[in-house]
């Protein structure tokens, strides 16, 4: 399930990219008026924008200075070798961020439930056990799918070409 929502919702990020790139570089060569290399790097472009304007600039800098190489003035510039290890990293840390915020509800609610279960003296009884269906309940009640999906799609400006 999350493999089919992770690539739905990343086809939703992504379609007008495609779109761009089907119609700039794909759809021209498949017709014979460019040849191959062309239409590739015509259909590479847009994917290329996407990436840099979604990539931190502390990143591309890290990545620049491993590969001995020179920091782009601007984020249009950087080599494919800078940009793709930059946009993945950042992405990284942005899933950790998004798993550290929907942890920490969550957290509480164990703490909550295990200090009930001290109070009533029922020191063997795991607090995680009990918890789980307080968690389940209030995952559903906040609307947590929606939530994660809707906050994951926003934080990438959908390009409009």
């Amino acid at each position: 399930m999350r493999i089919g929502l992770a690539l739905f919702l990343t086809y939703f990020v992504m379609q007008p990219v495609f779109a761009q790139a089907w119609h700039v570089g794909l759809l021209p060569m498949t017709q014979g008026s460019i040849d191959t290399m062309t239409g590739i790097s015509r259909a590479a472009a847009p994917f290329h924008t996407f990436l840099a304007q979604n990539t931190r600039p502390v990143d591309i800098r890290m990545f620049s200075t491993i590969a001995h190489a020179t920091i782009p003035a601007h984020r249009a510039e950087v080599t494919w070798r800078v940009l793709i290890p930059s946009f993945v990293v950042g992405e990284l840390r942005r899933g950790f961020e998004m798993g550290f915020m929907i942890y920490l509800p969550f957290m509480v609610i164990d703490l909550v439930v295990a200090a009930i279960l001290m109070s009533l003296g029922m020191m063997m009884l795991p607090p995680t056990g009990v918890s789980l269906p307080f968690k389940l309940i209030f995952f559903v009640m906040i609307n947590g799918w929606q939530l994660i999906c809707g906050s994951l799609v926003r934080s990438f400006p959908i390009p409009h070409f």
